[in-house]
C-alpha cells in the first residue's frame, strides 16, 4: 500500500502575486489527489488568510533571516508532529529554513524556485544543491541553476504555473456583455494588462504604448485596460495623467473573475522585463484565444507554439511594433492562432499537478 503523501510547503512572503497563488493552487490540486498538504508562513501574509479559506491546515513562524534557529527548531517539531514527509520551499529566507529543518529531520526537502533572476553562485550558498529536487517555473530558470549553482540535470524539473483549463475558456463568456460591463465601447479596440501594479511588470511602457498607438491611428478609438493592484498604483495613476491618458485607461483593480475580464480584450499586451518564469497570466491570456503580444523575459518563450504570439525584447520601440502589427489584424481569425488545446495539453493545472505528483512519489520512492 502506498504510504500517505503529507506535504508542508514554506512561504516568506506577505505578498499576493503569481507565486503566491501557486502555491495554493498546487496545495489544492494535490488535495484532490489524496495528498494531505499543509503551509507554514508569516503571521501577517496574505496566504495564509488564503490558505484558511480553503481549510488547509497553517501554522505560522516569524522566518526571520536564512538561520533562524527558533523557525528552523519549531518547523523540526511541526514536521515531526503532523509526520511530514516532503517539505516544499518557495522563497529565499523560508527555504535556508524549511531546507535545514527538512535535512535535521531526516526527510525529503524540494526548493521551488519562481523567479527568473540568477542565484548567487558562492559555494557558501549550498542550500539549493543539498535539496532532494529542484522545481523550477520556466526552463530558463532551471538551465541557468545546472550552469550556474551546481545543480545536477536529473534533479531538476521545469513546470510552470498551471492554469485551470476549464476556468479559462472562452465558449463560457459572452464578450458583448462583459465589454458592456466594463464600460467598453462598441468599436474600441480594447487593449490589456492583467498584472500586479509593480516596477518589475513596466506599467509605464504599457501607458507609453498606449499613447504611440494612440497617434499613429488618431482614426482608431481604444480602450486600455490595466487589471490588478499593488504598491505602483499611485505611479501608474501619475503615469496616466502626465500622457494625457484619462479617458483612455481604465484601472480597474483587482478582479476574482480575470477569465470573464479578459473575454472582453482583444488585444493583450504584457511589458514586464525582469524576474519572469512562464507567467500564469500569459498562459491564460492564450487559453482565452487572445491576441498576445509580450516580452521575452524568463522563460516566456517557453509558450511559443508556432505563431500563437508575437514575442520581442523589452524595448518599447519593438513592442510597439509587434503591437501595431497585432492592432492592424486583430480582427482577422487567422492571425495569432493561440493553438489553445497546445497551451491546455502542457500548460493547464492538471497537466502541472501530475507531473508534480510524479516527482512526489519517485523521490520517496513509491
Amino acid at each position: 500500500m502506498n504510504k500517505i503523501i503529507r506535504v508542508l510547503h514554506t512561504e516568506w512572503s506577505d505578498g499576493w502575486g503569481g507565486q503566491e497563488i501557486r502555491i495554493i493552487s498546487e496545495m489544492l490540486s494535490m488535495r484532490n489527489r489524496g495528498v494531505e498538504v499543509f503551509l507554514a508562513c508569516r503571521k501577517n501574509s496574505t496566504i495564509k488568510h488564503k490558505a484558511l479559506e480553503n481549510k488547509i491546515p497553517v501554522f505560522t513562524l516569524p522566518f526571520r533571516g536564512n538561520l533562524d534557529l527558533i523557525s528552523i527548531f519549531k518547523l523540526i517539531s511541526l514536521i515531526r508532529k503532523n509526520k511530514i514527509n516532503i517539505v516544499n520551499t518557495h522563497s529565499g529566507k523560508d527555504t535556508w529554513v524549511g531546507g535545514l529543518a527538512a535535512k535535521i529531520s531526516g526527510i525529503k526537502f524540494i526548493r521551488t524556485r519562481h523567479l527568473s533572476n540568477l542565484i548567487n553562485s558562492s559555494r557558501l550558498n549550498f542550500i539549493n544543491e543539498i535539496a532532494d529536487y529542484i522545481f523550477t517555473t520556466g526552463e530558463s530558470v532551471k538551465l541557468n541553476m545546472i550552469k550556474f549553482n551546481r545543480i545536477k540535470p536529473e534533479k531538476i524539473q521545469s513546470i510552470p504555473t498551471g492554469v485551470d483549463s476549464k476556468i479559462f475558456n472562452p465558449n463560457l463568456f459572452s464578450k458583448k456583455t462583459t465589454r458592456i460591463r466594463l464600460g467598453i465601447k462598441e468599436g474600441e479596440i480594447c487593449i490589456g494588462i492583467v498584472a500586479v501594479l509593480r516596477d518589475s511588470k513596466r506599467h509605464d511602457n504599457f501607458l507609453k504604448i498606449a499613447q504611440m498607438l494612440k497617434n499613429k491611428y488618431s482614426n482608431r478609438n481604444f480602450k486600455f485596460l490595466i487589471v490588478g493592484d499593488g504598491p505602483y498604483k499611485e505611479n501608474i495613476e501619475r503615469n496616466v495623467q502626465e500622457l494625457s491618458l484619462e479617458d483612455d485607461v481604465m484601472l480597474i483593480g483587482h478582479v476574482e473573475n480575470v477569465a470573464e475580464v479578459m473575454s472582453a480584450i482583444d488585444i493583450f499586451l504584457f511589458t514586464a522585463d525582469r524576474r519572469e518564469g512562464v507567467p500564469q497570466v500569459l498562459i491564460q491570456a492564450l487559453m482565452m484565444d487572445l491576441k498576445v503580444v509580450s516580452t521575452d523575459d524568463g522563460s516566456i518563450v517557453d509558450l511559443k507554439n508556432g505563431e500563437n504570439f508575437l514575442i520581442s525584447s523589452p524595448e518599447i520601440s519593438m513592442l510597439f511594433s509587434n503591437a501595431c502589427k497585432a492592432v492592424e489584424n486583430y480582427s482577422k481569425t487567422d492571425f495569432l492562432r493561440s493553438s489553445r488545446n497546445h497551451i491546455v495539453d502542457h500548460f493547464s493545472s492538471e497537466a502541472s499537478a501530475n507531473k508534480i505528483l510524479k516527482i512526489y512519489r519517485e523521490i520517496l520512492h513509491e
